[in-house]
């Protein structure tokens, strides 16, 4: 089962979100081998992104054995998102052998920038 996380984006700064996740014992899971990804849309049916997050665009790290997930947009990539605005995210974990979680799920909200 997802947790449940609302993420706040604030325009024009960057985005670093660090999670751990952990098992029923309270250890860290070895990400070693997982890949990972997250994606923003304004709705759930919603064909657009808002923002896509992942390993392969290395906007999300993998901290192997320590089990953390590190979630990062740049700053110019936060500028660019429409504000305010908010909408709902998760984010997924697929192991070496296909296995698929959804860790964390919930709504974002994108906050305006004053300062430029």
């Amino acid at each position: 089962m997802a947790n449940t996380y609302t993420l706040t984006i604030n325009q024009g700064e960057t985005l670093s979100l660090v999670a751990t996740w952990k098992d029923s014992t309270g250890t860290p899971v070895n990400l070693t081998g997982y890949t990972a990804a997250a994606t923003l849309r304004s709705t759930y049916a919603a064909t657009g992104t808002v923002l896509y997050l992942s390993t392969t665009n290395s906007g999300i790290a993998l901290g192997g054995t320590a089990g953390t997930i590190t979630l990062t947009a740049a700053a110019t990539a936060t500028a660019a998102l429409a504000a305010p605005q908010s909408g709902v995210y998760d984010l997924e974990l697929t192991s070496g052998g296909g296995v698929v979680t959804r860790l964390l799920e919930g709504q974002f909200n994108v906050t305006p920038e004053v300062t430029r």
